[in-house]
């Protein structure tokens, strides 16, 4: 089997799971996004209102760390190599390293 078969076969898959209405990630999401509103009121104290709201800023002050962090890392493996003075673009695992310009 190709790998453009093997790709068409496992969307067809994902396609029927979805169909049925059970991914079974609900559990696994809650417990996630529970961890924020632990995170912001671990005694349980604030208005479910409040907590709610304070634990999308957490969610989204984590997803945005977890975005600058891969900027970040995506920054340095374009950069050139200080060992060697290659550069190797991001993407390029498999590439030869090519001079630095």
């Amino acid at each position: 089997m190709t790998p453009a078969q093997r790709s068409l076969r496992a969307r067809m898959a994902a396609y029927a799971l979805h169909a049925q209405g059970g991914t079974s990630t609900g559990a696994g999401t809650a417990a996630f996004l529970s961890r924020f509103e632990r995170q912001v009121d671990p005694d349980g104290t604030l208005a479910p209102e409040e907590r709610a709201k304070r634990a999308t800023y957490a969610r989204k002050a984590y997803f945005s760390r977890l975005a600058l962090r891969s900027s970040i890392a995506r920054t340095k493996k374009a950069r050139p190599d200080r060992d060697s003075g290659r550069a190797v673009e991001a993407g390029d695992d498999d590439a030869e390293p090519r001079p630095a310009a």
